[in-house]
């Protein structure tokens, strides 16, 4: 959260306010809104996926909930592509609102929809391509065409009275694209032309000189390592990278393998991929898992999930033998992935495992099985040459994205004043080629946890991270409720403790007497006697075993 919160100023008219609800910071949870004249347009609503100290969460969403009262003012929301951390989060908003419109392409609204549907809504949706023009409200759209790691990316350009931004979404600049769609500069270099008040651009590879690999050099790499591999073959990514299963499926077909996907999200994002055109499936490559166990070892490969550690994954499963297949001695496990920041002591178990399974794991750190989807440093040099924006705001990385990103603004001759490092929750207002820092929002994480939505509290995952590292405690006493004296315990039981629970006789005296001494001062309050019998053995713990465990001490009076 904001060390600072400062609350904006009435928005005057024909201004536009512009705040970043997530992915500012962090990598996920892109979430941006554009409000002009008492209408809102959002661009993507993405998820961020949890870290270990945030035990049991399954997805974090941005926190919108400061727009709840404001949705009927949201006249659509652009999603730039479709990966999870841009489309994620749109159930979620569509369950407060279902009739937002929804703006994108055609493989972003395929998959958007195919999620929409598991949660039983029926988007309003708007299919859009690069070149097209668009006046949603008073927001005059331009998409433009990048380049991705997966079809079909768009760039927007926003056009409102108050001034242009062009937000890129993720992109690259990839020379020799696999399906020839390359970042269009020359609308780039129009818009620049026009004038960009705002640029708001892609951070995640900022701090990365040079320039990204090009993609297609990861298929040689693939047909390499499956030639070599004695059976089978496990290959680990997103589960919306196109480009990628692209090049598995070419690499199997040119060594006589079949493909199997693993997965419920896989199996469905490359259904649709097929369907639309986006994949292009080799005859007789794929099979139905089910199917694959009839197939050679030295034929087969399996695409699946999985690349980030995430423990309910496909390959995490395999690595802690939780899965049906079997990974061993002669099979090669691919994760065809880049590390997710927090992730990467989740992927090294996940590696650990599999190696001590006997499989060869080839990863990014040992081969050039993955090339990023995002413009490293040298590529964003062009874009500020190309665009000469007046403002500049990095977005989409965390805090050393953001930075570096602002100092290669900043050495292309953008002043430093025009040059912004805002959080999630920052408030920028555009007028006239000017940007302003209106206020900070206290914006937080929305964790959803199994069934429910924004309940699960930090105090809550405190007091998880608290059982799994310091153990848990209870204490059950009975008192007589007009004397105070105890009748019967402290019954003290521990759980994460190697220590016997008699290691607690101890204490027990030092509790009864303390006990005895609040009642005698006139202490009768159960909820005050606990207290009594918390801090007592709390401070025995702590002093005797050196843990903070969770206490949970009961009194009850009879």
């Amino acid at each position: 959260m904001p060390d600072v919160v400062i609350e904006p100023a009435p928005i005057q008219p024909g201004t536009l306010r512009i705040i970043p609800i997530g992915g500012l910071g962090e990598v996920g949870r892109n979430m941006t809104s554009y409000e002009i004249d008492g209408k809102i347009l959002i661009v993507d609503c993405g998820v961020l996926f949890p870290e270990e100290h945030q035990p049991g969460v399954d997805l974090i969403l941005p926190d919108f909930g400061f727009m709840k009262e404001r949705l009927d003012d949201v006249v659509g929301v652009v999603l730039t592509h479709g990966h999870e951390d841009h489309i994620g989060a749109v159930p979620y908003l569509l369950k407060a609102r279902a009739d937002i419109p929804l703006i994108g392409s055609t493989l972003t609204l395929a998959l958007v929809e195919a999620k929409l549907k598991e949660h039983r809504i029926q988007p309003y949706t708007l299919n859009v391509k690069e070149g097209q023009h668009e006046q949603i409200g008073p927001f005059r759209l331009e998409f433009i065409a990048v380049n991705h790691s997966i079809p079909d990316a768009l760039a927007v350009a926003i056009k409102t009275t108050a001034g242009t931004v062009l937000a890129t979404g993720d992109f690259k600049m990839d020379q020799l694209p696999l399906d020839g769609r390359l970042t269009d500069l020359r609308e780039f270099a129009r818009l620049g032309q026009e004038g960009v008040d705002l640029f708001m651009v892609d951070s995640t590879n900022a701090d990365v000189p040079g320039f990204t690999p090009l993609e297609r050099s990861i298929g040689p790499v693939l047909d390499e390592v499956f030639a070599r591999a004695p059976r089978r073959v496990i290959v680990a990514s997103f589960s919306s990278h196109v480009h990628r299963v692209q090049q598995v499926l070419d690499a199997a077909w040119e060594n006589d393998r079949r493909v199997a996907l693993l997965g419920r999200s896989m199996v469905r994002n490359m259904t649709i991929a097929a369907e639309l055109g986006y994949l292009k499936v080799p005859p007789g490559v794929l099979i139905d898992y089910k199917k694959a166990g009839d197939v050679p070892d030295d034929e087969i490969v399996y695409m699946s999930t999985g690349s980030q550690g995430e423990p309910m994954a496909v390959l995490s499963r395999m690595a802690n033998r939780e899965h049906q297949i079997e990974v061993g001695e002669g099979d090669t496990v691919i994760l065809a992935s880049s590390l997710i920041p927090g992730n990467e002591n989740a992927v090294y178990r996940v590696i650990d495992g599999l190696t001590k399974l006997g499989a060869n794991v080839v990863h990014k750190g040992n081969a050039k099985v993955h090339v990023s989807g995002h413009a490293a440093a040298g590529e964003l040099l062009y874009c500020y040459n190309i665009l000469k924006p007046k403002n500049v705001l990095p977005i989409h990385g965390e805090f050393r994205h953001l930075f570096a990103n602002a100092k290669l603004a900043r050495d292309t001759g953008i002043p430093a004043a025009n040059t912004f490092i805002g959080e999630n929750g920052s408030v920028y207002d555009l007028r006239d080629g000017v940007v302003k820092v209106a206020g900070q929002l206290d914006l937080g994480f929305v964790y959803v946890d199994g069934s429910t939505v924004g309940e699960i509290t930090d105090a809550d995952l405190k007091d998880r991270r608290i059982l799994a590292e310091e153990g848990f405690i209870s204490v059950i006493v009975v008192v007589d409720a007009s004397t105070g004296r105890v009748i019967t315990g402290p019954e003290i039981h521990a759980r994460g403790f190697a220590e016997d629970d008699a290691v607690f006789d101890d204490v027990k005296p030092k509790i009864i007497a303390a006990l005895a001494d609040a009642a005698h001062s006139g202490v009768r309050d159960s909820h005050a006697l606990s207290q009594v019998v918390r801090r007592v053995l709390g401070g025995w713990v702590n002093r005797r075993l050196r843990r903070r465990p969770m206490l949970v001490p009961l009194v009850i009076e009879a």
